[in-house]
């Protein structure tokens, strides 16, 4: 073996790495050394690979093992705000746990055997749940769904080519609170809403909540299901929750759940405040419409 030649590939690998790659080993190392768990996954420009788990037994496209490759999103400096450019804690756990978004159960249109369930990703950033939705189950039109930013999108719809959903899964730009008419197709709201980590903003709120209003299929039988990391803040995320009830919602649950375990609590403002805590852990919230009987 040529010792020296593998010094000097050892060194071109060196200088190969970009500030990204130290960022991505900086955040492990800090999660291995300092037991500080990551809320972001990965930066902009960067690829993320993703291996599903947890994948449900029934209506699913494929039994083989399913992995998604996605490259995570930029946005024009005038977008930076918005934080599309990562991909958070919560998609993941999202992406793995699929069988909570309840499709499977969801009853078929007796008048339409063969509709497929529609569902629609809001803040989609770099469409970690709506492509995994789109690669696992074989029964759902997807809409994968983010501000009008270019780049962006342009991003996000080359995720969707390159993990093979075309047929079953678009992107679409679409700005909350705004016209959604070129999301719903036939004039058909969806089933199933999904945003993960899009309560941060308090700002934003009323916005997201006229958006799940204009999207949401007005039935007994749709879902909107939003998933936040607890880092967001409790009093921000019940802020949320104490608007979307006046605005014609139920709360058919909200569950804390932990990231990397199996605890589950019931939602609580008043829980755990400590921020290491807090990374550690989602809520899960599912809403429903409020129906007259």
């Amino acid at each position: 073996m040529d010792v020296n030649a593998h010094k000097k590939a050892s060194k071109e690998e060196l200088d190969a790495i970009t500030e990204d790659d130290v960022a991505d080993i900086f955040s492990a190392s800090l999660e291995t050394l300092f037991d500080h768990q990551p809320i972001t996954l990965a930066s902009a420009g960067t690829v993320y690979t993703h291996q599903c788990r947890n994948i449900p037994p029934k209506g699913c496209a494929t039994d083989k093992p399913i992995q998604i490759t996605l490259t995570t999103p930029d946005t024009l400096a005038t977008n930076w705000s918005l934080h599309a450019s990562d991909i958070w804690m919560s998609s993941k756990y999202v992406a793995d746990h699929l069988d909570q978004l309840g499709i499977e159960v969801l009853p078929a249109d007796s008048s339409c055997p063969s509709r497929k369930l529609r569902i629609l990703e809001l803040g989609a950033s770099a469409g970690l749940p709506g492509i995994s939705i789109a690669k696992v189950y074989d029964n759902v039109s997807v809409v994968v769904s983010d501000y009008p930013d270019e780049l962006l999108i342009r991003t996000l719809s080359e995720n969707v080519a390159r993990n093979d959903v075309s047929g079953s899964c678009r992107a679409a730009p679409y700005a909350w609170g705004s016209d959604p008419s070129h999301i719903i197709s036939e004039n058909e709201a969806f089933d199933i809403v999904l945003a993960a980590d899009t309560l941060w903003n308090s700002s934003l709120h009323t916005v997201l909540i006229q958006s799940l209003q204009l999207t949401l299929k007005k039935s007994r039988t749709a879902r909107a299901h939003l998933v936040a990391g607890l880092h967001t803040g409790r009093y921000t995320i019940q802020s949320f929750l104490t608007s979307v009830q006046d605005a014609g919602f139920d709360i058919e649950r909200a569950i804390e759940k932990e990231v990397k375990g199996t605890e589950e609590r019931v939602w609580d403002v008043n829980g755990d405040n400590d921020e290491r805590v807090r990374r550690r852990w989602v809520v899960w919230i599912v809403l429903k419409w409020k129906l007259e009987c």
